[in-house]
């Protein structure tokens, strides 16, 4: 092939690929800046999303039938999702990929809206505690010396961990007796919460609805309790 052929032949390639990106109209200078190249992409996108390949969030459940609305974001964070793009204030996610993660969820049986229910309940029910603790803190009237310091004594002097246990045993029996499992779930045997069904909440016995608060909450303490002995142990042994 002769130079001038040559250059022919890219000059016809440079005004396809013009044509592809929209700008073929533009002076040769701005057919391909940074500008263009952008715009081409965000029309690109929007074609695949017309044509199903990009998944709005507020539509995730006609892939994962669990997802309840508003999951993006927790799908983006717990499960490091990365084939995603963001236009205004909407989140698109690669079809392909959501599909193989409903697979690999359904796989190990989970229900995507109950885990999000779950992880949000533990971690208000812990910042319940915390708060309680600030609380505490609050109500004390003190102050103590900047130079008081390094006042120490091990072991630490926790609840002894078979009292805890025979906390969760009664806890269990009263599960048991009672029949909680109706209106309880157990998440990875530490963690409680109750059953949440809006159109269903109104009709169930209050006294009941009191009864499964308090359990799950006894429950979730006495799992932590045990947790923070636990580590405590391992502290004073590995120390």
């Amino acid at each position: 092939m002769d130079q001038e052929n040559f250059f022919n032949e890219l000059k016809q390639l440079r005004y396809l690929l013009s044509k592809v990106v929209g700008t073929q109209d533009l002076p040769k200078t701005e057919q391909f800046s940074k500008e263009a190249i952008k715009k081409a992409a965000l029309e690109f996108r929007k074609l695949q999303t017309e044509r199903g390949e990009w998944i709005p969030g507020d539509e995730i459940s006609k892939i994962i039938r669990s997802a309840p609305y508003g999951a993006g974001k927790f799908i983006i964070e717990r499960f490091e999702f990365k084939n995603y793009f963001t236009r205004g204030k909407r989140h698109y996610f690669n079809r392909k990929d959501l599909v193989a993660l409903n697979k690999e969820i359904k796989k190990r049986k989970i229900n995507l809206a109950k885990y999000i229910e779950f992880e949000q309940d533990k971690e208000k029910f812990h910042k319940y505690l915390e708060q309680a603790r600030q609380n505490k803190k609050k109500r004390l009237r003190f102050k103590i010396p900047e130079d008081l310091k390094d006042i120490n004594s091990q072991p630490y002097n926790h609840p002894p961990k078979e009292k805890v246990l025979k906390h969760i045993d009664m806890l269990m029996e009263e599960f048991e007796k009672d029949k909680l499992v109706e209106y309880i779930d157990i998440f990875q045997e530490d963690y409680a919460m109750v059953k949440h069904i809006y159109w269903f909440d109104r009709y169930l016995d209050p006294v009941k609805r009191k009864q499964c608060d308090k359990w799950c909450f006894e429950f979730n303490y006495a799992q932590t309790a045990l947790k923070e002995i636990r580590k405590i142990r391992s502290e004073v042994i590995y120390k």
